[in-house]
């Protein structure tokens, strides 16, 4: 059952991205009128507001509250009685390259077809994906790096809290704190429910239960594979949904900034023999 779940959640995961690209071609002549939808993620001046702080004040929250139940719920994961299943386990390995490296390799990719076929909004929605992916994923390995935390399968049986400061640098298994297959999962799908937020406001309610849901997934199965104590997961989410929110925030607030308008001002042209590169600074 946990089985079929997973993989009918990947799989919409998968085609929630095939609906953001479809809606952003069909949104495409209408870019140049841009919507402001409630606090706005698209065009708003502001890079942080109130309910930033709030998104951000839940996760510090949340993430506390998972550390007494840390290694209880490790300890249940690790249950021979729940690891028996090896198709969920094989699944749940699957689902992690979703996230590592998926959503780099999705993101690129949407950014070249977008490129290629002229179609803006797919290659803006790969771009920003990307940026908010490789932010996110820096500021996690910082944090990882300097943490020190030890991983589950490294001392579930002594000690869920098992902190030294600086212990993370070129030691995988005192890189625990926070998850970073979890970061990038959150932080595609932030970008994606935020951009589609922008093509198509009025479909959100079905882009964002299937792309968070998708990432959700992704940090149960580090969980599950014994990676990651379930406060990892919970920053990682953090990290990742406010990166991607800042992302599409600053750089649709912010239209004519350098990296916008150095990659999607490049255009690509078939040409005999080849393919011709354009390239103009200014949107």
């Amino acid at each position: 059952m946990l089985f079929s779940i997973m993989r009918f959640t990947s799989r919409a995961a998968w085609t929630a991205v095939a609906l953001a690209t479809a809606i952003g071609l069909r949104a495409a002549p209408a870019r140049a009128q841009t919507r402001i939808v409630g606090d706005s993620v698209h065009a708003a001046k502001t890079l942080f507001t109130w309910r930033d702080a709030a998104l951000a004040g839940g996760f510090t929250v949340l993430t506390v509250a998972m550390f007494p139940i840390d290694q209880s719920v490790a300890r249940r994961l690790q249950n021979p009685n729940t690891q028996a299943n090896r198709f969920f386990k094989n699944a749940s390995t699957d689902v992690q390259y979703m996230a590592s490296p998926g959503s780099i390799i999705i993101g690129v990719g949407m950014y070249g077809v977008g490129k290629l076929g002229h179609w803006r909004n797919v290659a803006d929605l790969g771009l920003h994906g990307t940026e908010a992916v490789v932010l996110a994923s820096a500021i996690t390995a910082i944090v990882k790096d300097a943490a020190g935390r030890a991983r589950p399968y490294v001392s579930v049986d002594t000690n869920a809290h098992d902190f030294r400061f600086g212990r993370g640098f070129g030691n995988g298994g005192f890189q625990s704190f926070p998850s970073g297959h979890s970061t990038a999962a959150f932080a595609a799908a932030s970008v994606v429910t935020s951009e589609s937020q922008r093509w198509w406001p009025h479909e959100t309610w079905l882009v964002a239960p299937v792309m968070y849901g998708g990432a959700s997934l992704v940090a149960l199965s580090r969980m599950y594979n014994n990676k990651h104590w379930a406060s990892d997961v919970v920053l990682g989410a953090g990290i990742g949904t406010f990166s991607g929110i800042k992302v599409v925030r600053y750089t649709h607030g912010h239209p004519h900034n350098f990296i916008d308008r150095a990659l999607l001002g490049l255009n690509v042209a078939p040409a005999p023999g080849g393919a011709s590169l354009g390239f103009t600074i200014t949107r």
